[in-house]
């Protein structure tokens, strides 16, 4: 028998293969030996045997086909045939659950730092515990046990506070445990070094076969056709009439199902099944493993375990414990084999051994207990620890639902049911563009969440996903940024800032201004492994220290810095380097047709109009707030005025979600086959915000143009130029002051910085980042997507009524949905906190009005200027009324954050400068 305290002593430190070679499971020579088994009573494996030939005869054709069958795979299945879809086919080559998903420990937390994934996890849940047993009669093998976060210092018991308060908001129930409650409740448990803990009594843990057989049970009996033993050998796919590419069929040994849609849940092998179809699916394959233990005396009906800072989980296992966790070097699956079914590598015991040391201090029983059998399976990990979901880049039709990274059986019920609604309806019911793939049709063109210079870039992905699975446990601070895969995409200005102190942050690729250090420059280095697989750490890097003073969830130690950016903007001027905003270009005759029914707002006005609007989509939810300017043709060769026919417009949109606007563009445009075309110009422009009281005195030292209200009124643009070079001016402002944007070619953008800064310099100018917008913007009340607007909040719902045409009778996309919310009344509205107290608040604190929750924040920061902390976030009322402004006025509020709450005052317009002068020039 193998014992814990063996592996202990045997697991001596040895050199690891390098990350990009291709290393060779083995066990430790000197380490215990134990079998390799699942802790499962029943997995598929057992039930029938493989003849060579699929389980049923192939249909001639679906409506859609699933690759895969684990939990993935069975719980898009069930969604489709619960939602309608009849014809559809799931294929899995083995049997179902054979790949990764029989192996999985299937746990279920369900708190996560996410509103979405709280709502996600609830439904897999409700799927598990509930929907099928009452559909089939039969028991998925749900285990409601209950879960316990440890938490070993402050900052990690402020993070479950963090939990407990958004948990609230979802009816999750949850409680914060002393050391001594904690042991009361697990008396075989370590609390010497325990800071608190917190207890969610209905986690619990799914079983993988009785989940995955019951779902196929239920799809089957809705008409749903599962297919085992049926290798995918081919996708068809077929270029329509104006050349887009789109699923035809489905190719396999045993026949072809000729079907427009394909959903790809293989999983680790989703890279290979996406090659068939010429779709680039970016992730990686790791190795992953926990241990199962002996007979545990009075472990029994104990809780499953996250030790999140020794990077351990116990999972109960009967009378027994499953023990794992997320190492610093993992080793990488670098040659997927097509026939690893129901497979399991050697365990390496010295890659392991971490995951001992922390569950033996926590459970010390655990040191003379034995070990029973080792896990160490395949797993799939993404560059951002996010599944991929969506329709893929290249191909319509052909979707992606893999990439789970160790996550698949907890998420699997919500993901499989917004995977359904949006194969159905074109698009999920819940906001999942954190997880979309969603790539226009061309690998030469963006993504909606990786930019193709990432999705080619293994040495990126690698890095990436590398980083993800080390830091899986890590506590989320606010203001964290990546090491991993950075310097990617640069502006024009990059060097230029670095000297001056720039602290970048990283957005889609690119390098970003943070704020700026007056300490000097701090460059993000190579990427060092955190010293795993025999890299060397980086010494004294200054950009890794100051991010590790981020690691707070008070106020960091460089508040006063981004306060003195903030102000200087309110009071004189700042420069913002905007250079990694989207940049694109809407052209050609039936270009105004296209912008009509693309944009709420009316933009066919004259060239050098500008106008701020919301695309929506078909359910009246906002996919994007941006600037849309009117133009005139212009050069071939200039990226500034392209020359076109028919009309024109220059979209500006932010960096981070550019890519998901090109995509929501381009499917409009394919699917209302108009004659115009969406042209990129991001790479070939820089752009430079200068705003504040004094922008207009700087700038008409450096611009060849009158910057008075009567020449240059706000929402207008013009050509100009600056330092001797062409820009395209805007007035406008996304801080809340009197400013001009500079849209500049890229080659000259370093000039016309340098003239502004000087002109700039007796006036008190300074250089400013992201850190400071989120301040400002914020405090003048306008809307970041993604945070306070996001595609299922409407503009009625966010304040933004007013981007709407209504008054017209131009047809918009969206506008049915959002005339009948009107019609109907509004049911959950946006509403402005400000707290008297000066308290960080980052979003996901709880809304408390008349004693009841009714909502919670999505956007949090500190306002410099009225000197408030400032909150937005979504309410509702408890009773299920409408929610009126009478109502927001007529509440008494708190927000809760980490379980203290706190007085707070709504409003219902912006604290800062309500009137909207300051923006227009009176001061």
């Amino acid at each position: 028998m193998s014992y814990v305290s063996c592996a202990l002593r045997a697991a001596a430190p040895r050199c690891l293969p390098a990350p990009w070679r291709s290393p060779r499971p083995f066990s430790s020579a000197t380490g215990p030996t134990a079998k390799k088994s699942v802790p499962y009573q029943k997995t598929l494996k057992e039930e029938g045997s493989r003849t060579g030939e699929p389980s049923r005869p192939l249909p001639p054709s679906a409506e859609v086909v699933v690759v895969g069958g684990g939990s993935l795979g069975c719980q898009t299945t069930y969604h489709l045939a619960k939602q309608g879809v009849t014809s559809v086919v799931l294929l899995e080559r083995d049997r179902l659950t054979s790949g990764t998903t029989w192996h999985t420990a299937g746990l279920l937390w369900q708190l996560r730092p996410s509103d979405v994934e709280v709502e996600l996890l609830a439904h897999t849940r409700d799927v598990v515990s509930r929907e099928l047993p009452a559909e089939t009669g039969l028991h998925t093998g749900w285990v409601e046990n209950g879960g316990l976060f440890i938490a070993s210092n402050k900052q990690r018991l402020d993070e479950y506070k963090r939990l407990m308060s958004l948990g609230k908001a979802y009816g999750v129930e949850s409680y914060v445990l002393t050391p001594s409650q904690t042991k009361d409740l697990y008396p075989l448990m370590n609390i010497d070094d325990l800071y608190g803990t917190l207890y969610v009594p209905k986690d619990g843990t799914m079983d993988p076969a009785g989940t995955c057989s019951t779902l196929a049970r239920a799809a089957t009996a809705r008409g749903a056709t599962i297919i085992e033993n049926c290798p995918v050998t081919g996708i068809q796919v077929r270029a329509d009439n104006f050349g887009v590419k789109r699923v035809y069929a489905v190719e396999t040994a045993h026949g072809t199902i000729q079907t427009p849609c394909v959903v790809n849940c293989a999983g680790v092998w989703a890279r290979a099944l996406g090659r068939l179809a010429g779709v680039h699916v970016p992730l990686v394959g790791m190795h992953h493993a926990y241990v199962v233990t002996e007979r545990i005396e009075g472990i029994q009906n104990m809780p499953n375990v996250r030790d999140h800072d020794a990077s351990v989980y116990l999972r109960l296992q009967g009378d027994a414990l499953s023990v794992g966790g997320y190492e610093s070097n993992p080793i990488f699956w670098e040659e997927v084999s097509e026939k690893f079914a129901f497979g399991l590598f050697d365990l390496d015991w010295d890659v392991f051994m971490q995951h001992i040391e922390g569950a033996v201090n926590r459970v010390p029983v655990l040191e003379k207990t034995g070990i029973k059998s080792t896990v160490c399976g395949p797993e799939s990990f993404t560059a951002d620890h996010k599944p991929l979901m969506g329709e893929a880049p290249e191909v319509r039709g052909f979707f992606l639902g893999c990439g789970f990274n160790s996550a698949g059986m907890m998420l699997g019920g919500g993901c499989g049911r917004e995977l359904a609604h949006w194969i159905i309806h074109g698009r999920p019911e819940k906001d999942m563009y954190g997880y979309d793939i969603r790539q226009v049709a061309s690998v030469s063109l963006p993504s909606r969440r990786f930019h193709h210079s990432l999705t080619d870039n293994n040495r990126w992905i690698r890095e990436r996903s590398h980083e993800s699975y080390a830091k899986n446990y890590s506590v989320v601070f606010p203001h964290d940024e990546p090491l991993a895969g950075r310097n990617v995409r640069k502006d024009p200005l990059h060097e230029e800032l670095l000297r001056q102190g720039c602290v970048f942050q990283e957005r889609h690729g690119w390098e970003r201004p943070g704020w700026f250090s007056p300490r000097g420059a701090a460059p993000v280095l190579d990427y060092d492994y955190y010293g795993a697989y025999g890299q060397e750490r980086h010494r004294d890097y200054t950009y890794n220290r100051l991010l590790g003073d981020e690691y707070t969830f008070d106020f960091p130690p460089h508040h006063d810095i981004i306060k003195n950016e903030c102000l200087t903007c309110r009071n004189a001027l700042a420069l913002f380097d905007m250079s990694y905003f989207g940049k694109f270009y809407l052209v050609g005759p039936e270009a105004t047709k296209a912008a009509n029914w693309l944009f709420t707002a009316d933009v066919s006005k004259a060239p050098g109009s500008t106008v701020y609007t919301c695309m929506l989509n078909k359910r009246g939810g906002v996919e994007s707030d941006l600037t849309v300017s009117r133009i005139s043709p212009g050069d071939p060769a200039s990226p500034l005025a392209p020359a076109f026919e028919g009309d024109g417009y220059y979209l500006a949109i932010g960096g981070a979600v550019a890519q998901h606007n090109w995509s929501h563009i381009t499917a409009v445009l394919q699917d209302m086959k108009l004659q115009c075309k969406l042209l990129d110009c991001s790479e070939e422009l820089g752009m430079m915000s200068i705003q504040g009281p004094l922008s207009r005195v700087v700038l008409q030292e450096v611009l060849d143009t009158d910057l008075s209200n009567e020449a240059f009124p706000f929402s207008t643009h013009k050509l100009t130029t600056a330092a001797g070079c062409t820009v395209r001016a805007m007035r406008l402002s996304f801080v809340g002051e009197m400013g001009w944007e500079l849209h500049v070619p890229k080659a000259d953008c370093v000039k016309v910085y340098q003239a502004v800064m000087q002109a700039g310099a007796r006036h008190g100018i300074t250089n400013a980042g992201y850190r400071a917008i989120d301040s400002l913007s914020i405090e003048k009340g306008y809307r970041h997507w993604h945070a306070d607007l996001r595609p299922d909040d409407t503009p009625l719902e966010a304040g933004l009524a007013f981007t709407c045409k209504l008054k017209s009778s131009i047809p918009f996309l969206g506008r049915e949905a959002v005339e009948a919310q009107k019609a109907k009344g509004i049911f959950r509205r946006l509403v402005c906190f400000t707290t008297e107290e000066k308290v960080p608040m980052f979003g996901l604190e709880a809304v408390w009005r008349d004693g009841k929750v009714v909502g919670h924040i999505r956007r949090a920061d500190f306002g410099f200027a009225i000197d408030k902390t400032i909150a937005y976030g979504y309410i509702r009322d408890p009773t299920g009324g409408p929610v009126s402004l009478d109502f927001v006025k007529s509440g008494s509020y708190e927000l809760e954050r980490m379980g203290v709450t706190y007085p707070a005052r709504a409003h219902t317009k912006s604290p800062f400068d309500p009137d909207n002068k300051r923006v227009k020039g009176f001061y």
